[in-house]
């Protein structure tokens, strides 16, 4: 036992001197907060108009310290990629390591330097915040930790894709971009924070992050069958997609200063699809298909998108399907409206080669209304849809706008697409090729007119000399960013807010177009209404004039009693949500009810057959 000395127990009077201490000044820090530290982490802070509620924040959280609450009077628009969610605290859970600061795509939320909160002990959800701008109690006035490029977790900018240079493209229809290599997908894959924004854009709503995520960890197997929940058309989409996605991607949605690109959903698609054996796709679509025949019979008017969708999804459902096609071979507009170097026939032919293989038959050659009538489909069948294209082209009505000379891109583009197997031997569309032409319209139909036409051109004559002009001001071009920038690498000349007038004839033969400046496009009340600067008066040269100005369906096909029988809308059959006309057993659906788009109308065909199916489910 160790020996205890009296030095060690110390006097009995020790706690007295702590008397001493009464007589003193108090030390004592007065009660209330320090200034903290530059880049404090104290209590959140949230820009709630600058926050789309993409949830990136709760799903990096690893203590389930944010929840996501509605908040009904701000924004809610899905499709553009704003969500009325905001993130609320729960300061029980959370641990100050500011990860939902540096994963946020958009910069909204931030840490401040408050770090004091009182409160009375019977507030039990005190400390369940919905952070705001100003911070808990609305007098913060400096931040802590924030968004910087330093500590920004997120890749902000999209792999650089291999693709032809003007020079080497503009004089043939080869595709011009490369695809992504495996390498690139994977990294490209690796930035998706999984917020879902793309899926709730998408009309098909496509299960992008899904199969992002499949590609990210390798599984080009996984990505497709996570395609075909949605899209038969992936590899046409995977190219020509107006990717609506991309535009409310969440990494598109940032005012940061260092910029920000959305994922590259559309590439994604188109690599996945590239790299999965074809026999392999086909079984893979094989397996969603029922063993169960219903007996039932339904007729589709149109081989496009819409329309083949539709065969593809009443197939899988046991119900006998039958497409009749005016034309030689599927695809709608997509063969015959697209040009091969954005979507060449082969990536096309994959994509019906799958729905055919499901058991949809297809019989070209047959115009409805003219071999078969709409009559004899009712009386032959359980139900129609008719899916057609817009397949003729509007007029400006101008002066002169009936010669010869003067085309619609959709007809001019249709003759294109139909030499297209021939086209790199023959370099031959079928018509006059002009050494100088002008498009009127500033959509992505003229774009692919005028740089069909200047591949031509430079063919034949070594040159391009293709115009285009629309009434829109530049920034207000429908057509997208990437077809404007190539069209004026591949040597067109784009001039904008120029009014056509008349078609200038010279001995009967085309001379130009004759324009004048636009001053406004829409009046007061946002109608289109255009005025124009009679004083400024320009002549474009051009031996041929192509018009590109919208397009429209070709309704004679419905013969004159059944046309009478239907309710229209502006020119369209109206049809209900899901694509019912006021016919009972006739349904519509794709480019000829909600305008040209590839994604749209596999959109419309999905919800036709879903209507159809259910239709004859309550027959049977």
């Amino acid at each position: 036992m160790k020996k205890i000395k009296y030095e060690d127990i110390g006097s009995i009077l020790n706690p007295l001197k702590n008397l001493q201490f009464f007589a003193r000044k108090p030390v004592t820090e007065p009660l209330g907060p320090r200034p903290a530290a530059e880049i404090y982490r104290g209590f959140h802070l949230n820009d709630m108009e600058k926050c789309i509620g993409c949830s990136t924040c709760q799903k990096i959280c690893d203590n389930a310290a944010i929840t996501m609450v509605k908040v009904p009077h701000l924004k809610n628009d899905p499709v553009n990629g704003i969500r009325n969610l905001r993130p609320a605290i729960d300061y029980g859970r959370c641990c100050w390591c500011a990860l939902c600061v540096d994963i946020c795509p958009v910069g909204a939320i931030e840490l401040s330097r408050e770090y004091v909160h009182t409160c009375n002990g019977d507030e039990v959800d005190s400390y369940f915040m919905l952070p705001q701008e100003k911070g808990m109690h609305g007098t913060v006035e400096e931040k802590g930790w924030t968004k910087t490029e330093t500590n920004d977790l997120l890749d902000r900018h999209r792999q650089k894709m291999g693709e032809m240079a003007p020079e080497e493209r503009v004089d043939n229809f080869d595709e011009i971009v490369d695809g992504f290599t495996p390498e690139q997908a994977v990294l490209e894959a690796s930035r998706c924070v999984q917020c879902g924004m793309c899926h709730d854009s998408c009309p098909t709503h496509m299960h992008a992050p899904e199969y992002i995520r499949a590609i990210w960890k390798g599984n080009v197997e996984e990505a497709v069958e996570w395609m075909y929940e949605t899209n038969p058309f992936s590899h046409v989409c995977g190219r020509v997609c107006t990717h609506r996605c991309e535009t409310a991607c969440s990494l598109n949605q940032t005012g940061l200063p260092q910029g920000s690109e959305p994922i590259a959903i559309r590439w994604l698609k188109r690599y996945a699809m590239d790299a999965v054996p074809h026999e392999r796709i086909k079984e893979i679509a094989a397996s969603k298909k029922s063993a169960t025949r219903t007996g039932k019979k339904i007729a589709i008017i149109g081989a496009g998108p819409a329309g083949l969708t539709a065969a593809f999804d009443l197939i899988k459902q046991g119900h006998e399907v039958q497409v009749f096609e005016a034309l030689a071979k599927a695809g709608g507009m997509t063969r015959y409206g697209i040009p091969y170097y954005r979507l060449p026939d082969d990536i096309l032919e994959r994509d019906v080669d799958v729905i055919l293989s499901m058991g949809v038959k297809i019989q070209y050659n047959t115009r409805i209304g003219k071999d078969i009538a709409m009559e004899q489909l009712h009386k032959d069948y359980d139900a129609v849809i008719l899916a057609i294209g817009l397949q003729s082209g509007r007029s400006t009505r101008i002066p002169g706008s009936d010669h010869k000379d003067v085309h619609s891109a959709v007809e001019l583009l249709r003759k294109i697409g139909s030499v297209r197997d021939d086209i790199k031997a023959e370099k031959d569309p079928g018509f006059e090729i002009p050494r100088s032409a002008v498009v009127i319209g500033g959509g992505n139909v003229a774009m692919d007119i005028g740089r069909s036409l200047a591949r031509y051109q430079k063919q034949q004559y070594g040159e391009v000399n293709m115009t285009i002009t629309a009434i829109d001001a530049m920034e207000n071009f429908p057509a997208d960013d990437v077809e404007i920038k190539e069209s004026l690498e591949e040597g067109i000349t784009i001039i904008p807010s120029r009014g056509p007038q008349e078609v200038m004839l010279e001995n009967g033969r085309v001379k130009g177009l004759r324009t004048w400046k636009v001053i406004s496009v829409f009046d007061d009340d946002g109608r289109f209404a255009p005025q124009y600067d009679e004083s400024d008066e320009q002549l474009f040269e051009a031996e041929m004039v192509i018009e590109a100005i919208g397009q429209m369906a070709e309704t004679d096909l419905l013969g004159e009693e059944l046309t009478e029988q239907l309710e229209w809308q502006r020119g369209r059959i109206k049809v209900t949500e899901d694509g019912a006309t006021s016919v009972d057993w006739l349904w519509s659906a794709g480019d000829c009810v909600n305008g040209p788009d590839v994604v749209h109308a596999v959109a419309d065909g999905h919800r036709v057959a879903e209507s159809i199916n259910e239709a004859l489910s309550v027959e049977r």
